[in-house]
């Protein structure tokens, strides 16, 4: 593969009298650079996974409620979603790697800290700094990876493969995190996130180039805030719908606040010289579509980990190791699946291979929904063809959306279109999974959801 041209960062890697800075003469290859940045990106989906399968082990440490529970669990994807935009504008006003470094120094004390704590509220603050350091480093990953791929064909098939990274990450999350509760403690997961830090913060002056930071850009404070809190607040009152009944303060204080919020921070955006989030960057059909499918991808995915995760082990009595171990065909599927998604979306284009997805992944939705709660269906045939299927059309399902999202984007708002991308990842489980949850039983969320599938794939089809 071809090394990295200094392209816009040419300027900045120069020393005195215009000679080439000894860093930028050395070649990076591509390659190297975009496995470190995919590396990072699964880790930080993998933290947002890692405690679904070792929380009722925490909940009996700490002696913690079902609502303190679901609090920890969410505390990293509240944090991670509320900062993501403000991330991104970091990123394209400060130069990616800058942003990227900083985030990843965030995240990576936040995950040593972690498995330090002798109480639940030192680990919900330590969860709390994963998500801040995460907001920063996802977008400003994807504004590198612009800076890495900077012509518009490459970029495109880049995107084809990093929308399926997410999933994967997601997916080892829950295997793993159950693996390593079983052998050592759940306190043992936070060494991952730890080790993958260390390594890329060692690794990034090398094989990363440096991105120039975007003068004259002013840093959106108030919409920063609004939006933040209004995301934080709606997507909190959200996470509580599971521990209390719809339509009671506790749910919709936070929730109509949020919203209140949200609501000023579109209009401010309207008004101020430089948004945060520039109205007309939703404005493409294809994106929105894009931005859709990632969500909604997320939330059927992020649906069926928890749904079926508490099912095999309240259920059916299985332990971590052996709940991990189901999930393993998912993992099979999910990565054959990745593989392919480049080459269909060359052939076909981005709209028709996500349409295609969306429905596999509805197919595999509906089977779970008809066998996957009843304790007496054998896995082998009652389980692994949904197990199968799902992930198979999930992965293309997020390539083909992630090409959407970000087709036609400048480089001097990779960081933005990062910070977008990443919000809708975040939001759609959180959003959709509290919204699922309020129909009833866990068989009829899994159909609900196939259904929000197939319609989105029925519009995902029209834009080819």
């Amino acid at each position: 593969m071809a090394t990295t041209k200094t392209g816009p960062t040419e300027a900045r890697a120069r020393g005195p009298r215009g000679a080439p800075a000894a860093s930028a003469a050395r070649p990076r290859p591509t390659r190297y650079g975009f496995a470190l940045l995919g590396g990072v990106q699964m880790t930080l989906i993998f933290t947002l996974a890692s405690l679904a399968v070792p929380l009722p082990r925490i909940g009996a440490e700490f002696r913690l409620e079902r609502p303190e529970l679901i609090l920890l669990s969410a505390a990293y994807g509240l944090s991670f979603a509320g900062l993501l935009l403000l991330g991104g504008r970091l990123a394209d006003r400060h130069g990616g790697r800058r942003i990227l470094t900083a985030g990843l120094l965030v995240f990576g004390a936040a995950s040593a800290l972690a498995p330090l704590t002798p109480g639940y509220g030192a680990l919900l603050a330590a969860r709390f700094g994963q998500g801040i350091g995460a907001a920063l480093v996802a977008p400003a990953a994807m504004a590198v990876l612009r800076t890495l791929f900077p012509e518009p064909a490459a970029y495109g098939r880049t995107m084809a493969t990093w929308g399926g990274l997410s999933v994967l990450g997601a997916t080892a999350g829950n295997l793993l995190s159950g693996a390593i509760a079983a052998a050592t403690s759940w306190r043992g997961t936070f060494a991952v996130p730890v080790v993958v830090t260390l390594a890329a913060l060692l690794l990034a002056p090398r094989l990363l180039p440096a991105t120039p930071p975007g003068r004259g850009r002013s840093i959106d404070l108030p919409g920063a805030l609004l939006a933040t809190a209004g995301i934080t607040l709606a997507s909190y009152g959200l996470v509580l719908t599971d521990a209390h009944p719809w339509g009671s303060a506790p749910v919709l204080l936070p929730l109509l606040a949020g919203l209140a919020l949200l609501v000023a921070f579109g209009t401010l955006e309207r008004r101020v010289h430089d948004p945060l989030l520039p109205p007309d960057f939703l404005r493409d059909g294809r994106r929105v579509l894009g931005l859709a499918g990632i969500g909604l991808t997320a939330a059927g995915t992020a649906t069926v980990f928890v749904l079926l995760s508490l099912s095999f082990q309240q259920g059916r009595g299985w332990d971590e190791l052996r709940t991990s171990a189901a999930f393993v065909p998912f993992a099979a599927a999910l990565l054959g699946s990745g593989r392919l998604a480049g080459p269909l979306i060359g052939r076909y284009g981005p709209g028709r291979v996500t349409a295609a997805g969306l429905a596999t992944a509805a197919a595999g939705l509906g089977l779970l929904a008809a066998t996957g709660f009843d304790t007496a269906v054998p896995y082998a045939y009652g389980l692994l063809p949904g197990l199968l299927l799902l992930p198979a059309g999930g992965a293309l399902s997020f390539a083909g959306s992630a090409v959407l999202a970000t087709d036609g984007v400048p480089a001097h708002r990779a960081g933005l279109a990062g910070g977008v991308l990443n919000t809708a990842m975040e939001l759609g489980p959180t959003v959709v999974f509290a919204a699922l949850l309020t129909l009833g039983g866990d068989a009829v969320s899994l159909t609900a959801a196939a259904v929000l599938f197939v319609a989105l794939a029925g519009f995902t089809i029209r834009v080819g």
